[in-house]
């Protein structure tokens, strides 16, 4: 499949690999695109799964609503079950990086009867997040999330800002470049951003406990989410758990894929459902 469908919205998907191979979902995040997991892929396919990566509303001219609260948790989450229907697929193995991450999480917790397992990178639960914010130093992190709220203010910016800031993060410079081209299209910098802006929204219904099989990577020097969350991330899945800390940084898919995708196909195995 080359896209699917929902709400007025078409998503753009790229859809690689054996068709009667389990199918791996990957979710990017900000400011990133399917072009993330270009090093990850195809190590996953060579081991006979199929890969859909969409690209997530905000990044596409043709998904890109301008309201807030349309990119809410409940609202990127149900893109994920909406590409699932159109793929035909009664479940699928969900990695999310960064803010694909959040809806990851939420289809573990709200709809695990879709999910064989779940590979997260980076971000941690989101009730592990909020938590840390109050027992760490997390809130400091994550101050440039509360500018990231405002009206026009932040994409003046990050339009100023962004290509330095990825550097400084250690992201690879191709990827940097590929990033900032596609932020500098129209209404691109805003759709990315409006993830940020959507964060109010999302407060209900709260992601709860995890009842899939998930594999939580984090790399110990993330300039963005520090170590409490991480730890606090084992709480809430009540499902089997593992936690992979690598020495890296925040772009794992980009820096890492080696061990991000031997941690996807660990997850896989470990999902798999028993032959009948």
């Amino acid at each position: 499949m080359e896209s699917f469908r929902r709400a007025g919205l078409t998503f753009a998907v790229n859809d690689e690999g054996p068709r009667e191979g389990e199918a791996v979902v990957l979710l990017h995040g900000f400011p990133q695109d399917v072009h993330c997991w270009d090093r990850v892929a195809p190590t996953l396919r060579n081991h006979g799964l199929r890969t859909l990566s969409p690209t997530q509303r905000g990044y596409s001219v043709a998904a890109r609503p301008s309201r807030r609260r349309a990119y809410r948790t409940r609202e990127t989450a149900a893109d994920v079950v909406a590409l699932l229907d159109a793929a035909e697929l009664e479940r699928a193995h969900l990695v999310g990086h960064d803010w694909g991450a959040v809806p990851a999480w939420a289809m573990g917790a709200w709809h695990p009867n879709r999910v064989s397992s779940l590979t997260v990178l980076s971000t941690p639960h989101p009730g592990a997040m909020a938590m840390s914010f109050v027992s760490s130093l997390q809130g400091l992190r994550s101050l440039y999330m509360l500018l990231f709220n405002l009206p026009a203010l932040p994409e003046v910016v990050a339009g100023r800002t962004l290509r330095r800031t990825l550097v400084r993060s250690g992201l690879p410079a191709s990827d940097v470049e590929r990033y900032c081209a596609a932020m500098e299209e129209p209404d691109a910098l805003t759709g990315a951003l409006n993830w940020y802006r959507g964060m109010p929204f999302s407060l209900r219904p709260p992601v709860g406990k995890i009842e899939v099989p998930t594999t939580y990577v984090w790399g110990r020097h993330d300039f963005a989410l520090g170590r409490a969350a991480a730890d606090a991330t084992r709480a809430w899945v009540r499902a089997p758990y593992r936690f992979v800390e690598l020495d890296a940084g925040h772009w794992l898919p980009e820096t890492r894929p080696d061990e991000v995708a031997a941690a996807i196909i660990n997850s896989v195995e470990t999902g798999r459902a028993p032959a009948s």
